[in-house]
């Protein structure tokens, strides 16, 4: 049975590491012609839903704070389920951590979008928070997106890579308690 398990997960990440080919060659939501995988529109559309949560909770700390705070809050609550889950049980951490990843590339998109204004927001006539926020410093856009991008990448790798060595970890101690037991 646990082999069986073992290989769901495994093929699970092998699909998170397709996504995460996704992210570093197809992930453009400024193109008309963009069509994510069904996972990232999920998790996309989940980010957005955060996202503009973020600018509720953060209003009442003033103008600057209400426009960072949707994206504020999109990376913070990843990583909220990231140390959550880290103290509850470890070898789970790999799921939330790939989503802190993909929320931090959904962020930069944004970010490197202040100068262009292309991406669609969800009604006409509202404003662009980071076009807003780099107003004077639009040039900043692209250096900070990218940065923010790669790091985005990174904790993507982190994450599938942990899935797969914590999957096989638990598939080693299982085998080893069967030895240990006959």
């Amino acid at each position: 049975m646990k082999i069986i398990i073992l290989s769901i997960k495994l093929l699970f990440f092998t699909y998170l590491g397709y996504l995460f080919y996704f992210l570093i060659d197809g992930y453009d939501p400024t193109s008309v012609s963009y069509r994510p995988p069904f996972a990232i529109f999920v998790l996309d559309i989940i980010n957005l839903f955060v996202h503009e949560a973020g600018h509720f909770f953060f209003q009442i700390f003033g103008r600057w704070i209400y426009f960072l705070g949707g994206s504020l809050l999109q990376v913070l609550l990843p990583l909220a389920l990231v140390i959550v889950t880290w103290r509850q049980n470890v070898r789970n951490v790999s799921y939330a951590v790939f989503w802190l990843g993909q929320s931090l590339i959904n962020v930069s998109v944004y970010i490197q979008d202040a100068p262009f204004r292309k991406l669609r927001l969800i009604a006409k006539g509202l404003i662009h928070d980071w076009n807003w926020l780099l107003s004077n410093n639009l040039e900043l856009a692209e250096p900070i997106g990218l940065a923010i991008y790669f790091i985005g990448l990174f904790i993507c790798f982190a994450g599938i890579v942990s899935g797969i060595i914590f999957a096989i970890l638990s598939y080693r101690d299982y085998t080893d308690k069967i030895e240990f037991e006959d």
